[in-house]
């Protein structure tokens, strides 16, 4: 009950104090798919803040001034390979970048695929990244942005939850109670950074594969969150940056991801560059790697979706 009277304030809130971050659960009961256990999330505070073992899963709503808003709205997912949640790196700092732009942020705290506190672990994180996109949408009015300019953004891991919410969507429940069910979660845009986008062992990061999918899954499993198989037509445009000498996430997963793009004709900018290595958020002091945010905004700032 507090729960639900607190959410109808949020909207106020945010419109009072727009540039004051917001907090908010995901889901107003206990989520969907979790199993009690003595698990506590936990923050280490180092070079990065990582978040793991996220028991209550939330978004931070962060907006742009009224005057600098552009009515597009970000749902952001941070990497971590699917073990922890690198939540300033690619979180806040990304939200950042996003309000100097006029964009709002939306930074998703998932839940990680962990065999303790999940049901069937491999299926929280898009559970939770689904309901974000229908909160967001839900609240556009309230929160400033248009229902219809809503995308995603995701690095390393995160940008396979990402490319997962792009390519396994539904158009929200019209026969739910919950009015935020009958949200649709289909992203309206996609960027994907570094992305993992396959569970073929031949290209993915093994490291995010074992902790969504255990060491030796079922061969539909690794089919199903191959998400380079589940491109359609109604795939949202994507935009991909990707280095050549990324260790860890070959860019055959970016490259495999464009090629599918392109056979169903979804709308698609790719940029490849010949260093970087894995993992550089917005790629500050990274020569013309550092280009990709100014891209990145001009495309979204572009891209017609009628």
């Amino acid at each position: 009950m507090l729960r639900s009277l607190i959410a109808l304030f949020i909207p106020s809130m945010l419109l009072a104090m727009p540039s004051s971050p917001v907090t908010i659960p995901l889901w107003n009961e206990t989520p969907p798919n979790h199993r009690s256990s003595e698990l506590e999330e936990t923050h280490y505070e180092g070079d990065i803040l990582s978040v793991t073992l996220v028991q209550e899963p939330s978004i931070e709503v962060r907006l742009p001034s009224r005057s600098n808003a552009t009515g597009d709205a970000m749902l952001v997912c941070p990497g971590g390979g699917y073990g922890f949640l690198a939540y300033d790196w690619e979180g806040t700092d990304i939200a950042a970048w996003l309000n100097a732009n006029g964009i709002a942020a939306i930074v998703l705290k998932y839940r990680l695929p962990e065999d303790e506190s999940n049901e069937q672990p491999r299926l929280t994180p898009l559970m939770d990244a689904q309901r974000a996109m229908r909160l967001a949408r839900f609240h556009a009015e309230d929160w400033g942005y248009q229902k219809d300019r809503i995308g995603v953004i995701g690095f390393s891991a995160g940008g396979h939850l990402a490319s997962t919410l792009g390519t396994h969507f539904d158009l929200g429940d019209p026969e739910a109670l919950d009015e935020v069910e009958r949200m649709s979660c289909r992203p309206d845009f996609m960027a994907l950074l570094y992305p993992v986008i396959s569970m073929d062992e031949s290209v993915t990061h093994m490291g995010s594969r074992n902790n969504l999918l255990g060491e030796d899954p079922p061969s539909d499993w690794v089919q199903e969150f191959s998400n380079e198989l589940q491109v359609g037509p109604d795939t949202p445009p994507t935009f991909l940056v990707h280095s050549s000498d990324d260790g860890a996430v070959p860019v055959a997963n970016s490259l495999r991801f464009y090629e599918a793009l392109l056979k169903n004709e979804v709308e698609t900018e790719m940029h490849l560059y010949p260093y970087g290595g894995h993992g550089y958020s917005l790629a500050i002091n990274k020569g013309r790697l550092g280009e990709w945010p100014e891209l990145c905004a001009r495309w979204i700032k572009e891209l017609s979706l009628d």
